[in-house]
Protein backbone atom coordinates (compact mmCIF):
# COMPACT_ATOMS: atom_id res chain seq x y z
CA UNK A 1 0.00 0.00 0.00
CA UNK A 2 2.74 2.45 0.78
CA UNK A 3 4.58 1.70 -2.59
CA UNK A 4 1.18 2.42 -4.30
CA UNK A 5 0.80 5.87 -2.69
CA UNK A 6 4.32 6.45 -3.47
CA UNK A 7 3.53 5.53 -7.15
CA UNK A 8 0.69 8.15 -6.99
CA UNK A 9 2.42 10.86 -5.67
CA UNK A 10 5.32 10.55 -8.26
CA UNK A 11 2.13 10.78 -10.63
CA UNK A 12 0.71 13.56 -8.68
CA UNK A 13 3.79 15.63 -9.42
CA UNK A 14 4.48 14.76 -12.39
CA UNK A 15 1.02 16.21 -13.12
CA UNK A 16 1.56 19.32 -11.49
CA UNK A 17 5.05 19.94 -13.43
CA UNK A 18 3.30 21.13 -16.34
CA UNK A 19 1.44 23.28 -14.32
CA UNK A 20 3.28 25.37 -12.12
CA UNK A 21 3.66 28.46 -14.41
CA UNK A 22 -0.10 28.21 -14.58
CA UNK A 23 -0.58 28.51 -10.66
CA UNK A 24 2.08 30.88 -10.21
CA UNK A 25 0.87 33.07 -12.94
CA UNK A 26 -2.99 32.43 -12.52
CA UNK A 27 -4.12 35.87 -12.40
CA UNK A 28 -2.93 36.24 -16.07
CA UNK A 29 -4.87 32.60 -17.04
CA UNK A 30 -8.31 32.73 -17.83
CA UNK A 31 -10.88 31.01 -15.41
CA UNK A 32 -11.63 28.55 -17.93
CA UNK A 33 -8.22 27.23 -18.76
CA UNK A 34 -7.65 26.88 -15.11
CA UNK A 35 -10.39 24.57 -14.62
CA UNK A 36 -9.57 22.43 -17.53
CA UNK A 37 -5.80 21.93 -15.86
CA UNK A 38 -7.75 21.37 -12.67
CA UNK A 39 -9.97 18.62 -14.14
CA UNK A 40 -7.04 16.75 -16.06
CA UNK A 41 -5.02 16.83 -12.91
CA UNK A 42 -7.86 15.36 -11.12
CA UNK A 43 -8.33 12.77 -13.70
CA UNK A 44 -4.60 11.71 -13.68
CA UNK A 45 -4.89 11.24 -10.19
CA UNK A 46 -8.50 8.71 -10.50
CA UNK A 47 -6.99 7.21 -13.05
CA UNK A 48 -3.77 6.47 -10.53
CA UNK A 49 -6.64 5.37 -8.11
CA UNK A 50 -7.68 2.76 -10.34
CA UNK A 51 -5.46 1.10 -11.02
CA UNK A 52 -3.61 0.25 -8.04
CA UNK A 53 -6.79 -0.39 -6.23
CA UNK A 54 -9.33 -2.04 -8.63
CA UNK A 55 -12.83 -2.52 -7.66
CA UNK A 56 -14.26 -6.24 -7.18
CA UNK A 57 -17.00 -7.57 -6.20
CA UNK A 58 -16.72 -10.17 -3.72
CA UNK A 59 -19.37 -12.89 -3.77
CA UNK A 60 -19.29 -15.14 -0.92
CA UNK A 61 -18.11 -18.78 -2.03
CA UNK A 62 -20.30 -21.62 -1.87
CA UNK A 63 -20.16 -24.77 0.43
CA UNK A 64 -20.61 -28.33 -0.69
CA UNK A 65 -20.19 -30.91 1.66
CA UNK A 66 -17.12 -33.62 0.74
CA UNK A 67 -16.85 -37.17 1.53
CA UNK A 68 -14.04 -39.32 -0.10
CA UNK A 69 -10.20 -41.33 0.00
CA UNK A 70 -7.22 -39.50 -0.15
CA UNK A 71 -5.36 -40.75 -3.38
CA UNK A 72 -2.33 -38.84 -3.10
CA UNK A 73 -0.96 -35.78 -1.71
CA UNK A 74 1.28 -32.57 -3.88
CA UNK A 75 2.52 -30.49 -1.13
CA UNK A 76 4.50 -28.47 -3.61
CA UNK A 77 1.64 -27.57 -5.85
CA UNK A 78 -0.28 -27.34 -2.74
CA UNK A 79 -3.19 -30.14 -3.94
CA UNK A 80 -4.75 -33.43 -2.85
CA UNK A 81 -5.54 -35.95 -5.33
CA UNK A 82 -8.95 -36.75 -3.72
CA UNK A 83 -11.45 -39.70 -4.83
CA UNK A 84 -14.54 -38.50 -3.64
CA UNK A 85 -18.69 -39.49 -3.66
CA UNK A 86 -20.83 -37.30 -5.63
CA UNK A 87 -21.02 -34.00 -4.29
CA UNK A 88 -24.98 -33.13 -4.70
CA UNK A 89 -26.15 -29.91 -6.69
CA UNK A 90 -22.49 -29.70 -8.12
CA UNK A 91 -20.90 -33.02 -9.34
CA UNK A 92 -20.60 -36.24 -9.89
CA UNK A 93 -18.43 -38.36 -7.73
CA UNK A 94 -15.26 -38.50 -9.54
CA UNK A 95 -11.14 -38.52 -8.62
CA UNK A 96 -10.15 -34.60 -8.73
CA UNK A 97 -7.45 -32.23 -7.58
CA UNK A 98 -7.94 -30.09 -5.07
CA UNK A 99 -5.85 -27.13 -3.31
CA UNK A 100 -6.37 -26.87 0.20
CA UNK A 101 -7.22 -24.22 1.99
CA UNK A 102 -5.02 -24.23 4.50
CA UNK A 103 -1.45 -25.79 3.19
CA UNK A 104 -0.42 -26.72 6.74
CA UNK A 105 -3.20 -29.94 6.90
CA UNK A 106 -1.01 -31.81 4.50
CA UNK A 107 1.09 -33.57 7.09
CA UNK A 108 -2.23 -34.83 8.54
CA UNK A 109 -3.42 -36.43 5.41
CA UNK A 110 -1.81 -39.48 3.87
CA UNK A 111 -3.08 -41.96 0.90
CA UNK A 112 -5.98 -43.90 1.95
CA UNK A 113 -7.38 -41.97 4.12
CA UNK A 114 -11.11 -41.11 4.46
CA UNK A 115 -11.68 -37.76 5.10
CA UNK A 116 -14.83 -35.73 5.43
CA UNK A 117 -14.46 -31.69 4.03
CA UNK A 118 -16.25 -28.84 2.85
CA UNK A 119 -15.75 -27.73 -0.41
CA UNK A 120 -15.71 -23.89 -1.43
CA UNK A 121 -16.09 -22.85 -4.80
CA UNK A 122 -16.15 -19.38 -6.13
CA UNK A 123 -18.17 -18.06 -8.95
CA UNK A 124 -17.16 -15.85 -11.85
CA UNK A 125 -18.69 -14.88 -14.96
CA UNK A 126 -17.04 -18.07 -16.63
CA UNK A 127 -18.55 -20.27 -13.99
CA UNK A 128 -17.05 -21.89 -10.76
CA UNK A 129 -13.79 -21.13 -9.74
CA UNK A 130 -11.02 -21.23 -7.18
CA UNK A 131 -12.25 -24.78 -5.96
CA UNK A 132 -10.45 -25.66 -2.48
CA UNK A 133 -11.10 -28.09 0.74
CA UNK A 134 -11.32 -27.06 4.36
CA UNK A 135 -13.17 -28.15 7.76
CA UNK A 136 -10.87 -31.53 6.71
CA UNK A 137 -11.63 -34.13 8.74
CA UNK A 138 -9.90 -37.32 8.57
CA UNK A 139 -12.31 -39.72 9.98
CA UNK A 140 -10.37 -42.73 9.00
CA UNK A 141 -6.54 -43.28 8.46
CA UNK A 142 -4.64 -45.71 6.51
CA UNK A 143 -1.45 -45.40 7.47
CA UNK A 144 0.16 -49.00 8.08
CA UNK A 145 0.80 -47.94 11.73
CA UNK A 146 -2.23 -46.77 12.74
CA UNK A 147 -5.59 -48.92 13.45
CA UNK A 148 -8.71 -46.63 13.38
CA UNK A 149 -10.42 -46.69 16.76
CA UNK A 150 -13.59 -45.62 14.80
CA UNK A 151 -15.75 -46.60 12.58
CA UNK A 152 -18.38 -44.71 11.44
CA UNK A 153 -21.87 -46.63 9.73
CA UNK A 154 -23.49 -44.99 6.43
CA UNK A 155 -26.97 -45.66 7.38
CA UNK A 156 -28.60 -47.50 4.60
CA UNK A 157 -32.46 -48.28 3.76
CA UNK A 158 -33.61 -50.85 6.13
CA UNK A 159 -31.11 -50.65 8.88
CA UNK A 160 -32.36 -50.73 12.13
CA UNK A 161 -31.88 -47.56 14.35
CA UNK A 162 -30.47 -48.72 17.79
CA UNK A 163 -32.20 -47.74 21.01
CA UNK A 164 -30.46 -44.76 21.72
CA UNK A 165 -31.35 -42.44 24.79
CA UNK A 166 -31.57 -39.18 25.43
CA UNK A 167 -32.61 -35.60 27.71
CA UNK A 168 -35.19 -33.36 25.99
CA UNK A 169 -35.45 -29.74 26.09
CA UNK A 170 -37.82 -30.75 29.30
CA UNK A 171 -34.73 -32.53 31.38
CA UNK A 172 -37.15 -36.07 30.12
CA UNK A 173 -35.36 -39.10 29.10
CA UNK A 174 -36.60 -40.10 26.25
CA UNK A 175 -35.60 -42.72 24.04
CA UNK A 176 -35.96 -43.45 20.01
CA UNK A 177 -37.75 -46.62 20.78
CA UNK A 178 -40.80 -44.69 21.77
CA UNK A 179 -41.31 -44.01 18.84
CA UNK A 180 -42.56 -46.59 17.07
CA UNK A 181 -45.57 -46.39 15.12
CA UNK A 182 -44.71 -43.28 13.78
CA UNK A 183 -42.50 -41.93 11.02
CA UNK A 184 -39.42 -39.92 12.53
CA UNK A 185 -37.43 -37.01 10.29
CA UNK A 186 -34.25 -36.77 12.51
CA UNK A 187 -31.55 -34.95 12.18
CA UNK A 188 -28.01 -33.29 13.89
CA UNK A 189 -26.89 -29.52 14.98
CA UNK A 190 -25.54 -27.46 17.98
CA UNK A 191 -27.04 -24.53 18.75
CA UNK A 192 -23.76 -22.21 18.64
CA UNK A 193 -23.54 -22.97 15.44
CA UNK A 194 -22.66 -20.04 13.13
CA UNK A 195 -22.61 -20.93 9.96
CA UNK A 196 -26.00 -20.26 7.69
CA UNK A 197 -26.26 -23.01 5.41
CA UNK A 198 -25.70 -25.54 8.49
CA UNK A 199 -27.55 -25.98 11.44
CA UNK A 200 -29.55 -22.53 11.16
CA UNK A 201 -31.11 -24.06 7.38
CA UNK A 202 -31.49 -27.46 8.34
CA UNK A 203 -33.70 -25.87 11.84
CA UNK A 204 -35.72 -23.89 9.82
CA UNK A 205 -36.44 -26.44 7.35
CA UNK A 206 -37.48 -28.36 10.18
CA UNK A 207 -39.47 -25.58 11.62
CA UNK A 208 -41.11 -25.35 7.45
CA UNK A 209 -41.89 -28.83 7.49
CA UNK A 210 -43.49 -28.99 11.35
CA UNK A 211 -45.98 -25.98 9.97
CA UNK A 212 -46.49 -27.77 6.53
CA UNK A 213 -47.61 -31.12 8.99
CA UNK A 214 -49.90 -29.14 10.34
CA UNK A 215 -52.01 -28.76 7.72
CA UNK A 216 -52.89 -32.68 7.45
CA UNK A 217 -54.25 -33.66 10.74
CA UNK A 218 -53.86 -37.70 10.28
CA UNK A 219 -50.12 -37.05 8.93
CA UNK A 220 -49.44 -34.93 11.68
CA UNK A 221 -50.31 -37.44 14.13
CA UNK A 222 -48.41 -40.17 12.17
CA UNK A 223 -45.19 -38.54 12.30
CA UNK A 224 -42.96 -37.09 14.62
CA UNK A 225 -39.47 -34.27 14.45
CA UNK A 226 -36.11 -34.45 16.60
CA UNK A 227 -33.40 -32.32 16.57
CA UNK A 228 -30.59 -33.69 18.48
CA UNK A 229 -27.72 -32.02 19.43
CA UNK A 230 -24.01 -33.47 19.24
CA UNK A 231 -22.70 -31.10 21.85
CA UNK A 232 -24.40 -32.02 25.25
CA UNK A 233 -22.09 -30.54 27.62
CA UNK A 234 -23.47 -26.84 26.61
CA UNK A 235 -26.54 -27.63 24.93
CA UNK A 236 -28.41 -28.51 28.60
CA UNK A 237 -32.27 -28.68 28.63
CA UNK A 238 -32.48 -24.87 28.87
CA UNK A 239 -30.53 -24.21 26.04
CA UNK A 240 -32.22 -26.78 24.02
CA UNK A 241 -36.12 -25.30 25.14
CA UNK A 242 -34.85 -21.94 24.31
CA UNK A 243 -33.57 -22.94 20.83
CA UNK A 244 -36.51 -24.99 20.20
CA UNK A 245 -38.79 -21.80 20.71
CA UNK A 246 -37.11 -19.69 18.93
CA UNK A 247 -37.56 -21.86 15.84
CA UNK A 248 -41.11 -22.97 16.50
CA UNK A 249 -42.10 -19.03 17.14
CA UNK A 250 -43.58 -20.15 20.28
CA UNK A 251 -42.26 -19.04 24.10
CA UNK A 252 -45.12 -21.77 25.54
CA UNK A 253 -44.13 -24.67 22.87
CA UNK A 254 -44.80 -28.15 24.14
CA UNK A 255 -42.80 -29.77 21.86
CA UNK A 256 -45.09 -32.62 21.69
CA UNK A 257 -44.11 -32.82 17.75
CA UNK A 258 -41.18 -31.72 17.34
CA UNK A 259 -38.47 -32.05 20.02
CA UNK A 260 -34.86 -31.20 21.05
CA UNK A 261 -32.49 -33.75 22.51
CA UNK A 262 -29.01 -34.33 23.50
CA UNK A 263 -27.71 -37.59 24.15
CA UNK A 264 -25.32 -38.23 27.22
CA UNK A 265 -21.60 -37.76 27.22
CA UNK A 266 -20.98 -40.95 27.32
CA UNK A 267 -23.99 -41.68 24.42
CA UNK A 268 -22.79 -39.73 22.27
CA UNK A 269 -19.92 -41.38 20.34
CA UNK A 270 -22.98 -44.07 19.48
CA UNK A 271 -25.06 -41.88 17.86
CA UNK A 272 -22.28 -40.15 15.58
CA UNK A 273 -20.76 -43.57 14.82
CA UNK A 274 -24.06 -44.80 13.61
CA UNK A 275 -25.63 -41.91 11.58
CA UNK A 276 -22.42 -40.93 10.64
CA UNK A 277 -21.90 -37.55 11.92
CA UNK A 278 -18.23 -36.41 12.12
CA UNK A 279 -17.74 -33.87 14.69
CA UNK A 280 -14.15 -32.15 15.90
CA UNK A 281 -13.78 -29.66 18.32
CA UNK A 282 -12.35 -26.09 16.97
CA UNK A 283 -11.29 -22.99 18.67
CA UNK A 284 -13.95 -20.76 20.85
CA UNK A 285 -16.41 -23.34 21.13
CA UNK A 286 -16.64 -24.19 17.40
CA UNK A 287 -17.72 -27.53 16.24
CA UNK A 288 -16.55 -28.47 13.02
CA UNK A 289 -18.65 -31.36 11.62
CA UNK A 290 -20.85 -33.45 8.62
CA UNK A 291 -24.12 -33.56 8.33
CA UNK A 292 -26.69 -36.04 8.78
CA UNK A 293 -30.25 -36.26 8.40
CA UNK A 294 -32.69 -39.40 8.28
CA UNK A 295 -36.00 -40.49 7.75
CA UNK A 296 -37.08 -43.42 10.05
CA UNK A 297 -40.08 -45.66 9.44
CA UNK A 298 -42.74 -46.73 11.69
CA UNK A 299 -40.89 -49.92 12.34
CA UNK A 300 -38.17 -48.18 13.83
CA UNK A 301 -35.71 -48.58 10.14
CA UNK A 302 -34.00 -45.95 8.26
CA UNK A 303 -35.95 -45.14 5.57
CA UNK A 304 -33.69 -42.26 3.47
CA UNK A 305 -30.58 -40.52 4.82
CA UNK A 306 -29.23 -37.10 3.73
CA UNK A 307 -25.42 -36.72 4.39
CA UNK A 308 -25.72 -33.05 2.98
CA UNK A 309 -27.65 -29.88 3.59
CA UNK A 310 -29.00 -29.74 0.00
CA UNK A 311 -32.39 -31.60 0.32
CA UNK A 312 -35.71 -29.52 -0.10
CA UNK A 313 -38.24 -29.19 2.02
CA UNK A 314 -40.99 -30.22 -0.67
CA UNK A 315 -38.65 -33.68 -1.00
CA UNK A 316 -38.17 -33.98 2.66
CA UNK A 317 -41.98 -34.11 2.68
CA UNK A 318 -42.16 -36.31 0.10
CA UNK A 319 -39.71 -38.88 1.89
CA UNK A 320 -42.25 -38.56 4.79
CA UNK A 321 -45.53 -39.07 3.12
CA UNK A 322 -43.68 -42.14 1.33
CA UNK A 323 -42.55 -43.54 4.86
CA UNK A 324 -45.99 -43.06 6.40
CA UNK A 325 -47.88 -44.80 3.84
Amino acid sequence: MAQQRGVCLIKFASLIDPYKEIFIMRHRLPLVLLLVALTSMASGMIGCHRRTNPSVSKVPSRRYPVRGVVISTDPSNGEVLLKHQEIPGFMPAMTMAYRLDDPSIFSELHPGDLITATLLVDHDSSGPTNLRLTEIDVIAEARPDYKPTVNYHVPEKGDEVPDFSLLNQSGHKIDLRQYRGKVVLLTFIYTRCPLPDYCIRLSRNFATIDKSLQSDRKLYQQTHLLTVSFDPTYDTPSVLRNYGEAYTGNSHETFSHWEFAAPSVAELPKMEQFFDVGVTPQANGILQHSLSTVVIDRQGRIFAFYPTNDWSVAEMLAQIRSAAS
